[in-house]
């Protein structure tokens, strides 16, 4: 029996950066996937899905001058169809070479399940089985889109993220169950492309809750001026499909109820991790509450079993995901190091305007009782924003009431929005306040010096000031529940 210093079980972002993290340390490893080498990330998630709006966005750009302009469906196809390929050949050679390097590094296609706690079984196409022991396992099996038991999901007429990758051609209608993130960047997508009437089933009082009210209603604005239509406060009592199409009826608070007939259905209500095929059992392993695997800062309440990414389903991010196997391996390995944090991670939301995001949103502060002060900058009063005709937006920085200022977390939601956060992300995880980057010299024009902008109204030298631009800046401390306004500038 073939024995590793590690068993990587599943070739997705998480696992394949573990498996490259082990190799800095000269481990034998042995990574093992499934079905196809990328995972989810390459083939029905982040790569396919972020391409398409990326192509949206152009479309949208060349509508806004030729509004009767017609996308070609065929384009789409073959532009997704070239990702997918580049992104699959440069991982899977890099694979290969470094395969063929050194005997550190062993590819196996298959199914793996746990017979022991160090003994793994691969099941291979071709029905045979292979066991291998390790001295240390991560389990990075990655998620799929959650099935709902009361709606037939075909992944041809009702879709998932997953049936996408089925349509030959964009549908006249689409209905999105979910207001979620994903939801929300289809929906931004299909209504980006102008050719499909876009309807999406939002059960709260507004789409993307977890988020501040003012995003929210920037990203709402924009997908109705495409003529997206928001059900909002809208309970789904059915969804099937009837003569080819999608008829789904809805109920409201106040008891009414309508019946619509579209021709395609996306259902984007969430994942669940992929582990019912491993036997977990046989290694101890437990499960969460939420049918996700136990863990403590990446580590199993089995000690040699690592579990990151997807398969938790805490965050379900690619870079969240890689960054704990990379911790995850380190923990094997290396020397001892301090517990991942998750309270300021960066992200972006691929809606329309863009929005990036980073520690602490207003609303967080507010249920946890937080005093804090908040500034906010519109995107009109940037250069780069003018000469890109872009100016719907904002700019949001929360810090602390105190003389440190602190930062807690920024917000920025308009065209290049992800351009905009790195820094304040940087400023945050080091503990820092704001006056070394607001005295910076940043590039001309820049998104960026929205953010500089910001900074300097907190610190009362802002260019514009307040008393003539009343409605482009502001800055209000919100204490016990109570938002006043703040005369910093002058």
């Amino acid at each position: 029996m073939e024995h590793y210093d590690l068993v990587v079980i599943g070739g997705g972002p998480s696992g394949y950066a573990a498996t490259m993290r082990a190799l800095d340390f000269n481990k034998k490893v042995l990574l093992i996937e499934k079905n196809k080498l990328g995972g989810a990330g390459i083939y029905n998630g982040v790569l396919t899905s972020k391409t398409l709006w990326e192509y949206s966005q152009k479309i949208s750009s060349i509508r806004e001058t030729l509004p009767n302009f017609e996308v070609n469906f065929d384009d789409i196809l073959k532009t997704l169809k070239e990702v997918v390929f580049e992104r699959k050949t440069q991982m899977t050679v890099h694979l290969q070479l470094l395969q063929n390097q050194n005997n550190l590094l062993t590819y196996e296609k298959g199914a793996a399940s746990f017979i022991t706690k160090h003994i793994i079984s691969i099941k291979k196409e071709d029905g045979s089985i292979k066991t291998v022991s390790a001295e240390n396992i991560l389990i990075a099996s990655g998620s799929r889109p959650r099935y709902l038991p009361n709606i037939s999901i075909d992944e041809r007429i009702i879709m998932t993220s997953d049936g996408i990758k089925n349509l030959n051609e964009l549908p006249k209608s689409l209905v999105v169950l979910g207001a979620g993130v994903i939801g929300c960047e289809f929906a931004t997508i299909f209504s980006n492309l102008g050719k499909t009437k876009v309807y999406l089933i939002d059960k709260a009082d507004r789409i993307l809750p977890f988020e501040d009210a003012d995003v929210a209603d920037v990203v709402s604005e924009n997908l109705q001026k495409h003529g997206a239509v928001i059900h909002q406060g809208a309970a789904l009592k059915r969804m099937e499909i009837k003569d080819g199409e999608v008829e789904y009826e809805l109920s409201y608070k106040d008891g009414k109820t309508e019946i619509f007939k579209v021709e395609k259905a996306l259902v984007s209500v969430g994942r669940i991790p992929n582990v019912e095929n491993l036997n977990l059992e046989a290694a101890g392993i437990k499960l969460n509450e939420k049918g996700s695997i136990w863990n403590d800062d990446t580590q199993t309440n089995t000690s040699n079993i690592y579990v990151a990414g997807d398969v938790t389903t805490d965050i379900a991010l690619v870079n969240v995901g890689e960054r704990e196997a990379r911790h995850a391996v380190v923990r094997m390995f290396g020397p001892t190091i301090k517990p991942l944090s998750y309270e300021n991670i960066s992200t972006i939301m691929f809606l329309n305007p863009e929005v990036a995001s980073v520690g602490m949103s207003e609303q967080d502060c507010v249920e946890k009782g937080l005093a804090h002060k908040v500034v906010k900058l519109d995107y009109s009063t940037n250069a780069r924003a003018i000469a890109m005709r872009k100016t719907k937006g904002f700019f949001k920085i929360i810090v602390t009431n105190d003389h440190g200022m602190r930062i807690l977390g920024m917000r920025a939601v308009g065209e290049h929005a992800s351009s905009a956060i790195q820094a304040v992300a940087y400023l945050i995880h080091t503990n820092q306040g704001i006056r070394e980057l607001a005295d910076m010299m940043h590039p001309h024009p820049s998104i960026i010096e929205g953010v500089q902008e910001c900074l300097r109204m907190l610190l009362g030298k802002s260019i514009y000031k307040s008393s003539v631009f009343k409605d482009k800046l502001k800055c209000y401390v919100c204490e016990n529940g109570v938002c006043t306004n703040v005369k910093t500038l002058v």
